[in-house]
C-alpha cells in the first residue's frame, strides 16, 4: 500500500479489445505526455496513481473481461495502491448509467467520444494541433492508422454503431500527415484499420477513396509495407485491387470479414450480400492478384442456425482454403437488430461448431504452410523469445496470424528490421527457416 501520495500524477492505461481502441489510448497518452504528464501503457508493477480502462462492449466475452478488469481496479483502490480510476472506451459508451449504478467505486465514466473531458479530470488540455499524433504502444516498427470513426451499416448481430457512432472518414491530408509523422519514429509497417475500410471517403469526398488513400501512403518515405484491415465486402471498390497489383508497397493481404455463407442467414444478418456475390467477389481477388492472401471472420451459432446450414459453412470452408480465419460465436446484444430473434442455438453447440471450423482451418493451414517449405521470404522481425527470433511475411498481420521463427543461436537479425529467410520446416500455424542473404 501507498503510504506517501505523489506529488505528481502518472497514469497507467489499459486497453481492451481491438486495435481501434489501442490507437485510441495511444491518442490519450499522446495528449498527456503533450500536456508533461506522465504514462504508459499497461506498464507490469506500475507505480502510477491513476489508471484509465479503455473498455471493449463488442460481445458479452469482451464485456466480461471489461468488467472483471474494472473490478480489479476497483479493490486495488480500495486498498490503497491507486488514487484515483476512471474508465472510459465503448462499454463505458453503451452502458454507462448501469455501469454507475453497479460499480461506483469508479471516479467517472466516459464515452468514446469524450476524450476532451477525460482529459479535463486528468488535468490536461486537449491540444487539436496534434492531429492524431501520439505515444505508440506497439514495437517501434508498426503501427495502426485509424482511417474513420464509426460504421453506417446495419449488420443485425452488431454494436459497433450504437457504441462508436456513424462512420466518419479523416481526409488524406490528415493521415499522410500522421503516416510521416510515423516514419520519423521509425514505423516501416502501417496497418489501416477502421470498422468498414472499403466505406472511406464516401462522406467527405462524396465517393470511395481508399485506392487514392493508399496511392498517397505509398508515397510516405520510409513506410515499406501497408496492410488492409477490416474491408466490408459489399459495395467493395475494386480498384484498391488495381493499387494492390502495381504498389509493391501494399502488402498481397486483406482481412475482409464474411460472417456466414448460407443465404437465410446473410439476409437475417442484413449483410447486403449472397453466396454467389461473396463467391464472385472471392474468385476476383484471387484472378486479379495471385497469392493475394485473405483473412475472414465467420459467427456460429446465430438465430436459426440450422445443423445443415453450419454443414453449408463448413463445406465452404473446406472449399476457399482461406489463408487466414477467426471464428466467434454468436452473442446476443441488447438493441441490436437481431436481438428481436430468439437466441435458439445452444452455448454449448455453439462451441462445438467453432472448434469444428477451427479444426478444419488448423488443417487448411497445414498443408498451406507446408507448400511454404524451401522458399525464401521477406520478413519483419517483431522481438526475440527464447530461443528465437520471430518474424512475420507480408501475408501476417501482428497477433492474430502466422509467424516465422529463426533460431537466435544461428541468425542474428535486428528487432525492427527485414531479412529474406528460407523456409525449412512448418507446422499448423508457424514456419520455420534460417536467414538468407
Amino acid at each position: 500500500m501507498r503510504t506517501k501520495k505523489s506529488n505528481k500524477n502518472k497514469i497507467n492505461v489499459i486497453t481492451l479489445g481491438c486495435s481501434k481502441n489501442l490507437y485510441d489510448s495511444e491518442v490519450l497518452m499522446g495528449q498527456l505526455s503533450a500536456n508533461k504528464i506522465s504514462a504508459t501503457h499497461e506498464e507490469k508493477n506500475s507505480n502510477a496513481n491513476i489508471v484509465v480502462v479503455n473498455t471493449c462492449g463488442f460481445i458479452d466475452n469482451a464485456k466480461e473481461e471489461s468488467i472483471n478488469t474494472i473490478l480489479h481496479q476497483v479493490q486495488r483502490k480500495n486498498k490503497g495502491f491507486i488514487d484515483k480510476l476512471y474508465v472510459t472506451g465503448c462499454l463505458s459508451e453503451r452502458y454507462k448509467p448501469d455501469l454507475r449504478k453497479e460499480i461506483s467505486d469508479v471516479d467517472q465514466y466516459f464515452g468514446t467520444t469524450d476524450l476532451p473531458k477525460l482529459l479535463k479530470v486528468l488535468g490536461a488540455d486537449y491540444k487539436h494541433e496534434l492531429l492524431g499524433d501520439r505515444i505508440i504502444s506497439t514495437p517501434n516498427h508498426y503501427a495502426y492508422l485509424k482511417i474513420s470513426e464509426g460504421c453506417d451499416r446495419k449488420c443485425s448481430f452488431c454494436a459497433i454503431p450504437l457504441m462508436r457512432g456513424k462512420h466518419v472518414s479523416k481526409s488524406i491530408d490528415d493521415l499522410v500527415f500522421q503516416a510521416k509523422n510515423l516514419a520519423k519514429k521509425g514505423v516501416k509497417e502501417i496497418i489501416l484499420i477502421a470498422q468498414d475500410l472499403t466505406f472511406y471517403g464516401l462522406d467527405i469526398y462524396g465517393k470511395r477513396r481508399l485506392a487514392d488513400l493508399l496511392s498517397e501512403l505509398s508515397k510516405v518515405e520510409g513506410i515499406e509495407w501497408i496492410r488492409l484491415h477490416y474491408a466490408y465486402p459489399t459495395g467493395f471498390p475494386k480498384d484498391v485491387l488495381d493499387v494492390m497489383l502495381n504498389n509493391n508497397k501494399i502488402c498481397n493481404y486483406i482481412d475482409i470479414p464474411l460472417q456466414h455463407i448460407n443465404n437465410e442467414i446473410l439476409k437475417s444478418m442484413n449483410r447486403g450480400s449472397s453466396r454467389i456475390l461473396i463467391d464472385k467477389l472471392l474468385d476476383s481477388f484471387r484472378k486479379k492478384v495471385p497469392g493475394l492472401t485473405i483473412r475472414t471472420t465467420l459467427i456460429v451459432g446465430y438465430p436459426g442456425e440450422s445443423d445443415l446450414q453450419f454443414k453449408e459453412l463448413k463445406d465452404w470452408v473446406q472449399e476457399k482454403q482461406f489463408d487466414r480465419l477467426g471464428v466467434f460465436s454468436y452473442s446476443h446484444e441488447e438493441d441490436t437488430l437481431a436481438y428481436g430473434l430468439k437466441d435458439d442455438v445452444s452455448d454449448q453447440i455453439k462451441r462445438q461448431r467453432l472448434n469444428e471450423i477451427m479444426d478444419l482451418q488448423s488443417s487448411i493451414s497445414y498443408k498451406l504452410n507446408e507448400k511454404k517449405v524451401g522458399k525464401v521470404y521477406k520478413v519483419l522481425f517483431d522481438r526475440k523469445e527464447g530461443e528465437y527470433f520471430i518474424g512475420r511475411t507480408e501475408f501476417d498481420s501482428p497477433d492474430v496470424d502466422n509467424e516465422v521463427l529463426v533460431k537466435a543461436k544461428n541468425n542474428y537479425v535486428r528487432i525492427g528490421d527485414f531479412a529474406n529467410v528460407l523456409i525449412k520446416k512448418s507446422d499448423h500455424f508457424d514456419l520455420y527457416g534460417d536467414v538468407v542473404i
